[in-house]
């Protein structure tokens, strides 16, 4: 397998982002439970929606980029005449 294209690593950094947004905004939301006004019960709330939503994409990027790892894998495998699952296990770690 060649070495990762650039736009991979820009998933990846956006992928390690994203999950960090998501452990602060839990955090967040961890630290302002005993506020209970209105205006801060209604930002919660919109924050726990976002949050929602951001922990449904970085699921769908993770599965993603999975599927993309496991297809350049059997490529390469098929390249190389990748015949032993051990052969197919290196080949899978090789540039990871």
């Amino acid at each position: 397998m060649e070495t990762p294209d650039p736009s991979s690593m820009t998933q990846q950094r956006l992928i390690g982002d994203l999950r960090l947004v998501i452990e602060n905004a839990e955090e967040l939301l961890k630290n302002t439970d005993h506020y209970t006004g209105l205006v801060y019960q209604s930002a919660r709330a919109k924050l726990a929606m976002a949050l929602n939503a951001a922990n449904e994409e970085l699921v769908r990027f993770e599965e993603e980029q999975l599927s993309r790892m496991i297809e350049a894998t059997r490529a390469a495998n098929e390249l190389h005449h990748d015949k032993t699952g051990e052969e197919r296990i290196l080949r899978a770690f090789q540039y990871h």
